[in-house]
């Protein structure tokens, strides 16, 4: 096969309709793939209470543990959206230097308004696609059609659960 043609990218979407759970799910696969030795690389999204008990919402860097607060306080009674664009560029900083190290997988939180746009994550999953790294994400079923013009025929739909990821990332690892 000629360099210039080596096979796409694959990418799992998962439907983020249930957050937490798909989450939760890509971040258990996660653990069990780097427990059998893989270099897996990413982020997942969690949601955590500080200290006045208010909810902030963070990414876990599944390589190392850092934690991302990507929702900031803005004080009492503040509508204006409060995503911390700076750790969230951190985050997406400490994923694409991952790609570029190498990484048998890259767990991306998720597909959603910044990455439409063509920010938040975006840069992430390029430098996955760049390296030919398998990539799983969630993808926000309000942004499924920004979703398939940015992916394209690179991602296949995967059920939200751990036989269906189990069965994409066999197919993946074992293509033939």
């Amino acid at each position: 096969m000629i360099r210039n043609e080596l096979p796409p990218t694959p990418i799992a979407a998962l439907p983020a309709q249930d957050s937490e759970n798909v989450q939760s799910l890509m971040r258990r696969f996660a653990e069990e793939l780097a427990a059998a030795g893989l270099r897996i690389a990413g982020v997942t999204q969690t949601r955590v209470a500080d200290p006045d008990g208010k909810t902030r919402i963070m990414l876990r860097d599944l390589s190392c543990g850092a934690h991302y607060p990507i929702s900031q306080d803005l004080g009492r009674g503040s509508v204006a959206c409060n995503l911390d664009t700076g750790e969230l560029a951190m985050a997406c900083a400490a994923v694409e230097r991952a790609a570029r190290a190498g990484a048998d997988l890259i767990v991306i939180s998720k597909f959603a308004k910044q990455e439409a746009s063509r920010g938040g994550l975006c840069d992430a999953f390029r430098a996955a696609m760049t390296a030919r790294i398998p990539v799983i994400a969630a993808v926000s079923p309000h942004f499924r059609e920004e979703w398939s013009v940015f992916a394209g025929p690179l991602a296949e739909d995967v059920a939200p659960d751990r036989e269906a990821l189990s069965r994409w990332w066999t197919r993946v690892r074992n293509p033939n």
